[in-house]
């Protein structure tokens, strides 16, 4: 495995990003995978190597580096505060530009092909990942929502609104209780997907609370899901991408 930090630039700044990818010579199909909420942090880089392991170039990009570059809660009070208020900060038109200086920085890259392109993000993530299907449909073949908040919102800007535009397959991944996904969004998400005509598919873990997919969220994870997680994870980028 080849794994590196990456200084990208973007129209907002410098994003710092995790790339990890096969060793050998040939191109490696591109996975985008974009950080929970709590920030990019080596948990998620061993993420990053799993699914890099089954044979994908993955770039994991700091999403805070407008904020407060490297930023990580410790869970204090006063971290979660700061958490919440870059995690609101965070815009679809943000997340959209971050992509494409992503997918440049790939494209650049001979290790990598970003002619077919897998996501997947966590939590805040969710409905970027879910945006991002419908705003690149051209190259995102496949994407994976796991346990993400604002799926399904009032708001303008909220990603179902978009969703005829995807052209790849979807899969979202939910908690059974979640109080930041609650089963009625989802229901609703589900409802209102039925009547379009993409490729998706919504899956309810039994048991399970947000955050179950972290083996460091204490009192949340759960193995058995998790790794549940990690067959539907893998196989949705090894139908799509390989």
């Amino acid at each position: 495995m080849i794994e590196k930090n990456e200084i990208i630039k973007t129209s907002d700044g410098n994003m710092d990003t995790f790339v990890v990818h096969p060793d050998g010579g040939s191109k490696s199909p591109l996975v985008v995978f974009l950080m929970d909420a709590p920030g990019k942090r080596e948990e998620l880089h061993d993420m990053a190597r799993r699914i890099a392991s089954s044979g994908y170039y993955v770039l994991l990009p700091d999403l805070y580096y407008r904020f407060e570059p490297g930023f990580v809660t410790d869970f204090t009070e006063e971290s979660r505060k700061i958490m919440f208020s870059y995690m609101h900060s965070l815009t679809y038109n943000m997340i959209i530009r971050d992509f494409e200086s992503l997918l440049n920085y790939a494209e650049n890259d001979s290790f990598s092909d970003n002619s077919s392109v897998g996501t997947v993000g966590y939590c805040m993530s969710g409905p970027f990942v879910f945006r991002l299907a419908a705003e690149f449909s051209n190259v995102v073949k496949c994407t994976a929502s796991v346990h993400g908040v604002s799926l399904f919102t009032e708001d303008d800007e909220s990603p179902h609104l978009f969703a005829n535009k995807i052209t790849g397959e979807i899969y979202f991944a939910c908690a059974e209780n979640d109080s930041y996904a609650p089963t009625e969004m989802i229901n609703k998400l589900n409802y209102y997907l039925k009547k379009i005509n993409i490729k998706y598919k919504i899956e309810t873990y039994p048991g399970t609370g947000h955050g179950f997919v972290f083996p460091q969220r204490e009192g949340l994870y759960d193995e058995n899901a998790a790794e549940k997680h990690w067959e539907r994870l893998l196989d949705l980028f090894n139908r799509n991408l390989t």
